[in-house]
């Protein structure tokens, strides 16, 4: 299946969730390139950037999840490239 290059952006308003979404992350972690978190603590959300390799049924299915999150806004870009998952 082909494989896509991703980025996550998901912004955190409501830190219930954070269980939750550190556990979706977690059960995907294989398809994590790497992750960036940075709390925000004027606005009182964190800012997280996922990047991902993964096919784009995979990526589409995290982002939904992670998206679907009270107080959780998760949307994702694309690279333009794709190839084959070794």
């Amino acid at each position: 299946m082909d494989s896509r290059v991703a980025l996550i952006g998901i912004v955190v308003e409501d830190y219930d969730s954070a269980e939750k979404l550190n556990a979706i992350l977690h059960e995907y972690g294989s398809c994590i390139i790497g992750r960036m978190g940075i709390p925000y603590h004027k606005r009182g959300i964190s800012v997280i950037s996922v990047a991902l390799d993964a096919p784009a049924d995979v990526i589409n299915k995290i982002s939904g999840r992670l998206g679907m999150l009270p107080g959780v806004n998760a949307k994702t870009i694309y690279s333009k490239l794709s190839g084959k998952e070794e």
